[in-house]
């Protein structure tokens, strides 16, 4: 019986060097990501997860290796250029214009798609029936929510976007146990609809929870990966590298 082969990779990171001056930031770090895959890239503070993401949406220019979007080139491109072929970024500390009201700050993600009026209101309504709170905060401020709303209103932001792959920094930084468990409801719903997700996460046993694959840096280079759930059940590497 004939094997069925693996999908080609939406995202393909290979042998990727960065620096900041004269420190070298990445070694050599390679990952994929196929379509529907939600995978996680984990380790502690300053081994390279946030550089890795940044990296692939065109915030930090690599000085070796390469990256492919559904095997097109992409490095060293300028992150509006990233992001126009299908990507959505959930930054680390959410990133919302304060000035704008909650519902401008949404439509920002859809400013692509402006032209579908229809569609782009059918949308907002899906994102104001996941996020009640947000419903009930439409007209306020974005600079006024708690942390835990500004992270919900980053990702129904990207969720606009309609985008093929989502990047999200650190979802559960600075959020109450109450909210990271409600961002990740909301990422585990993204999950069953099929949605392609790349996320860098310092909460190993959340990330872990949620992927289907996971990469483990430590000082900017790649130490192991796998399956999430082989990972989530090896002591010794929850000992060494997941701060377990």
């Amino acid at each position: 019986m004939a094997s069925i082969a693996a999908p080609a990779p939406l995202l393909a990171v290979r042998d990727l060097d960065v620096h900041y001056g004269a420190v070298q930031a990445l070694f050599g770090v390679s990952l994929q990501v196929r379509p529907g895959e939600v995978v996680a890239v984990l380790g502690g503070n300053a081994c390279g997860k946030s550089t890795t993401l940044k990296t692939v949406l065109g915030l930090v220019k690599p000085t070796a290796g390469s990256i492919h979007l559904r095997g097109e080139p992409i490095h060293g491109q300028a992150p509006a250029d990233v992001i126009a072929q299908g990507v959505a970024s959930v930054p680390e500390g959410r990133r919302v214009f304060p000035e704008m009201s909650v519902q401008e700050n949404l439509l920002m993600g859809a400013w692509p798609r402006r032209a579908d009026r229809a569609e782009v209101a059918a949308d907002l309504a899906r994102v104001f029936d996941s996020f009640p709170r947000l419903a009930e905060r439409r007209r306020q401020l974005a600079g006024t929510l708690s942390g835990g709303e500004q992270q919900m209103l980053a990702l129904g932001r990207a969720w606009l976007r309609r985008a093929q792959l989502v990047c999200i920094d650190e979802p559960s930084m600075g959020l109450s146990p109450k909210f990271v468990d409600s961002v990740y409801e909301i990422l585990f719903r993204w999950k069953a609809a099929g949605q392609t997700i790349l996320l860098v996460e310092q909460n190993a046993r959340m990330a872990l929870e949620l992927a289907d694959r996971a990469y483990v840096l430590q000082h900017g280079q790649l130490v192991t990966q796998g399956t999430a759930a082989d990972l989530a059940a090896d002591a010794a590497v929850r000992r060494a590298y997941l701060g377990a």
